[in-house]
């Protein structure tokens, strides 16, 4: 490895069967990193059109060669997966072989790579340090005596490791499938994906939306004693009567098919759900009784559980809590080039979460107070608004440069959500607002840095409520995104500030700029494509408002 040269990190390993939808692997991505700072990241599926697309070994050649990499200086970390540590691409130029190793390292391990035309230096690091590494780009190095987590469906060799940072160094405490069966539960149960309505090629959607709908139920004793007792219906593939005739037999319930209106099916997720969040703080608590940290850094797939996020909070059991924007596979790329900066010694410099930048010229973008105020107007007016301004964030949630702002009425949520995106019924749409809002809804002295990124629910005062009554849900909470200062986002800072002053509008949805199977836009022409898609009234591009 060479100081002086780029970092460029991989996930590109091929899944174990070639199907047209991800399973063991999922979100390809790749990032360019220099003198600590990212310069380029591409989550795949930005610019295939592909959601979740896992095939960057098909694409790999072709990119590296338009944006001028196959020529650079750079070292190469690819990221390895369960399934495997080497990949090759379709076209054969690009080959990378990682050597099989039993262990989890705590340290990169030498590869061998043929590169287009030359055998540059490479690099593979395992799944789980390249999650617990995504965390560097957002917070800058970690802070001394500091608890890592990665917790996830399944890295190389476990779904969960922990570290501990000290004195400049990474050292293992424990990795293992013990809590597999807990993540199971949100991405391979059969009883999850009927109660849901997905098929097999669903699963990379189902967390979030069993997340979702466990909202409109309440966990119930008897129903996690049931559950563990029949060992959680997992194998009812092909045969889900077996769950009816049960449901009958032991709780006089007659249901005919997985219908989402049913309490007992909602109480069921609710069970669940809870379940994985108490898991998770047993594990948690002991893991900090045992090293003493104060702080923690959590990422993996399972840290986008924002009712697990915040009871982590909460509890109380760290000081500081930590979570990148990106700590699904989606980061992977970012946490490997880190990691690998890192070890050259340079201090990674603290990003924005605006990274999605691959064939995007420039996240500098002008725009007047005459624009403000005209999207202000269309806005306080009702429209539906899609916004596609400077790099798309790094991650699965749109945080308002690749958005849809609408007024949060009850109304417009439903329009947006449902007629406009075809989601479900059951799941919320999120506000943002600016940080004194989020204090007036939520009545807190304080709010968490982690709304920055959508990583929290928070309890609104039924008296708060009618305000934003398209974002409450049904357990009374919201995922706010919180912008604090004007420098996060100028252009929502600005058209929030004024909306609040002028209009005496406090907040708005802002959900993800996209239709129902399809990734959230990249570029401009995506944008305009989905607004008219999607029948929206104006998109804003760069600043500028087009009326559709």
């Amino acid at each position: 490895m060479n100081e002086g040269k780029g970092t460029l990190g991989i996930y590109a390993i091929q899944d174990r069967i070639d199907t047209n939808y991800p399973q063991y692997v999922h979100d390809h991505n790749l990032a360019l990193m220099n003198n600590g700072e990212v310069k380029k990241f591409l989550q795949l599926e930005r610019i295939s059109r592909i959601k979740r697309d896992n095939k960057l070994y098909v694409h790999l050649p072709e990119l590296i060669k338009h944006s001028g990499l196959a020529e650079a200086d750079v070292d190469v970390v690819f990221v390895d997966n369960v399934v495997g540590r080497a990949m090759i691409s379709s076209s054969g130029q690009i080959r990378f072989e990682a050597p099989l190793n039993p262990k989890l390292t705590k340290d990169i391990e030498k590869g061998k790579l043929w590169w287009i035309y030359r055998e540059p230096d490479s690099y593979i690091l395992n799944h789980e340090l390249a999650h617990i590494f995504s965390c560097l780009p957002f917070y800058g190095s970690f802070e001394e005596n500091s608890l890592l987590v990665h917790f996830d469906g399944g890295a190389s060799l476990s779904n969960f490791s922990a570290w501990i940072y000290k004195m400049g160094k990474i050292i293992p405490v424990e990795h293992h499938w013990e809590l597999k069966p807990f993540t199971s539960l949100f991405n391979a149960n059969a009883l999850t994906f009927g109660i849901i309505g997905a098929t097999i090629e669903d699963q990379n959607s189902v967390p979030g939306k069993l997340m979702g709908y466990a909202a409109l139920g309440t966990y119930n004793e008897e129903i996690d004693f049931w559950l563990r007792q029949n060992n959680w219906f997992e194998n009812i593939w092909g045969k889900r009567s077996a769950f009816f005739e049960k449901a009958k037999a032991d709780f006089g319930i007659d249901l005919k098919s997985f219908d989402q209106r049913s309490t007992f099916l909602q109480d069921i997720a609710a069970t669940i759900q809870e379940l994985f969040m108490r898991e998770v703080l047993l594990k948690l608590d002991d893991l900090q009784s045992i090293t003493g940290c104060k702080t923690l850094y959590y990422t993996g797939g399972c840290a986008l559980n924002i009712h697990t996020n915040s009871a982590i909070v909460e509890s109380r059991i760290f000081e500081n809590v930590y979570i990148p924007p990106c700590p699904d596979d989606s980061g992977l790329s970012i946490g490997a080039a880190a990691f690998l900066e890192w070890k050259k010694g340079h201090t990674i410099q603290i990003n924005s979460p605006y990274l999605n930048n691959w064939g995007i010229e420039s996240n500098n973008f002008e725009y007047t107070q005459e624009d403000i105020s005209q999207l202000a107007q269309l806005l306080s007016e009702g429209k539906i608004v899609g916004v596609c301004n400077g790099n798309g964030e790094a991650g699965p949630r749109a945080l308002g440069n690749r958005s849809i702002l609408a007024l949060p009425t009850k109304a417009l949520a439903n329009k947006v959500s449902v007629e406009k995106k075809q989601r479900e019924w059951y799941r919320p749409v999120a506000p943002i607002m600016l940080e004194h809002n989020a204090k007036y809804f939520t009545g807190q002295s304080s709010i968490h840095p982690l709304t920055r990124y959508m990583l929290l629910d928070l309890k609104i005062p039924e008296n708060k409520q009618i305000e934003i009554s398209g974002v409450i849900h049904a357990n009374g909470t919201v995922r706010i995104q919180t912008i604090f200062e004007k420098k996060e986002n100028p252009f929502l800072y600005e058209l929030l500030s004024l909306l609040d002053e002028q209009y005496n509008i406090k907040a708005l949805i802002n959900t993800s700029f996209n239709n129902k199977g399809n990734p959230i836009v990249h570029t401009a022409q995506d944008a305009i494509k989905s607004a008219q898609e999607m029948d929206l009234d104006a998109i804003v591009i760069n600043g500028k408002i087009t009326i559709i």
